[in-house]
């Protein structure tokens, strides 16, 4: 019974994979084409007697179809964090998660060491609010180990119906002991760019997220700026901190919107569809007017690519902290079952010819985390014309103009001293932005 499953077995795999096989007393006795492209045929003999062996003595019955997915996730899954196969929910779920709305938490996970790790919770979302930060590593979902699972089984526990819970148990750095959150699921309604004024002239744009219409929406948020400025922009804060990444195609052409020529990325892997190069066309929606981009270790993948170009291009200042370091292509190849592969195809590279696999964005100006506490002016200062018979100007005196205040982007209505202490490093990103467009004469 058993050498008669491991024929059946070995003829099923030998006709999905087109080889010529012919079967003797003991397997594979003789495979001139498998022999010929160079398969593993030891290998490919061992895989059908365990899938023998499990059909003839598992505990309980399972079905071939099962097997067979599960060995596919397997081989997928043993390459890198980022490959993966999607069955046919998985694959509508990744469909809407690009569209902008979908169900679950709102965040951007990996694998790591058989744990989920945060690459960034989303603004605005049911994460965020409960207070989950890059670099988390979730190791059980309610009462569920994750150790074991695969994203995919780790993602389905997460999703669930808007306004139910979820128990996360977390290992954050620096923290002794692990961390319990509760997090109540949403429709996750991701509005990829916002944009506010910081100062007259000086603008603010946020990208949580790399969308289907996130390049338009940036254009659209700098002509909202332009018009609440006397359609003048002096400058701009690009905000890229955990920010997750998304679509390259969306990536290659916000990186666009401030180039007017040269390479945005190119990208390396084996086959020649995955040799691609992204060049930059006219115009610069800025006219050259100074950014200063902020980046820290939940930004990823497509905003990495961002950084990068505008970096090497040198359009940018690049503050803030070392990116994630997800520097990799995934393309989505469709099944015909309705399910795709999520495979890894090849590796991005910045104009310079910097890898950004396992390497990130190295900021230009690196800020530590830091927690400002503003110390109360219980004296003035003294002054010149603060001392008894000081020497008169000699001038006519006149009235110096009040300082423009500056604006929290997350709260309008706070004077600077509360941006340094909520934002500290917006409120630098600010400083460095005020300075280059003062220098260029553009304030």
């Amino acid at each position: 019974m058993k050498h008669a499953a491991v024929h059946a077995v070995t003829l099923v795999l030998g006709l999905a994979l087109g080889l010529n096989l012919a079967l003797g007393p003991h397997g594979l006795a003789r495979a001139g084409s498998a022999e010929s492209a160079g398969l593993p045929l030891d290998e490919l003999r061992t895989f059908t007697e365990v899938f023998a062996k499990i059909k003839s003595d598992y505990v309980e019955e399972v079905a071939d179809k099962v097997l067979l997915e599960n060995a596919i996730r397997g081989m997928l899954s043993g390459l890198d964090p980022h490959s993966s196969y999607l069955d046919a929910q998985d694959y509508e779920g990744l469909q809407e998660g690009t569209s902008g709305e979908f169900g679950g938490l709102g965040i951007e996970v990996g694998l790591e060491d058989g744990f989920v790790k945060v690459i960034a919770p989303i603004d605005d979302t049911p994460a965020q609010k409960a207070g989950i930060k890059a670099g988390d590593v979730i190791i059980r979902l309610d009462d569920t180990p994750v150790k074991g699972l695969s994203l995919n089984d780790a993602v389905k526990i997460m999703r669930g119906k808007p306004g139910s819970d979820i128990r996360l148990t977390i290992v954050r750095e620096g923290q002794e002991k692990p961390l319990t959150l509760q997090v109540t699921r949403d429709v996750i309604k991701v509005q990829s760019v916002k944009n506010r004024t910081l100062e007259p002239r000086l603008g603010y744009v946020r990208i949580s997220h790399f969308q289907t219409r996130t390049a338009e929406d940036v254009t659209d948020a700098l002509a909202d700026l332009r018009r609440s400025n006397g359609n003048k922009l002096a400058g701009l804060v690009l905000d890229l901190r955990n920010n997750p990444g998304g679509i390259l195609g969306s990536a290659v052409a916000v990186a666009d919107n401030f180039l007017d020529k040269g390479l945005i990325v190119y990208t390396k892997g084996r086959g020649t569809e995955s040799q691609m190069k992204f060049n930059a066309k006219p115009s610069d929606l800025l006219n050259g007017a100074p950014i200063v981009v902020l980046v820290n270790g939940g930004s990823a993948s497509a905003s990495e690519i961002v950084a990068g170009a505008l970096q090497d291009n040198r359009r940018a200042v690049i503050m803030g902290s070392k990116t994630f370091g997800k520097g990799s292509v995934q393309t989505i190849l469709p099944m015909a079952n309705n399910a795709a592969l999520k495979l890894t195809t090849a590796r991005y590279y910045t104009p310079a010819g910097r890898s950004i696999q396992a390497q990130g964005i190295s900021p230009d100006i690196a800020i530590d985390k830091l927690e400002l506490t503003i110390a109360d002016k219980t004296v003035d200062e003294i002054r010149e014309a603060d001392l008894t018979r000081h020497l008169e100007n000699g001038e006519k005196a006149t009235k110096a103009p009040a300082p423009a205040p500056k604006v929290d982007p997350n709260n309008p209505n706070a004077p600077e001293e509360k941006l340094a202490k909520s934002d500290y490093e917006l409120h630098e990103a600010l400083n460095l932005l005020k300075g280059l467009a003062l220098q260029r004469g553009l304030l």
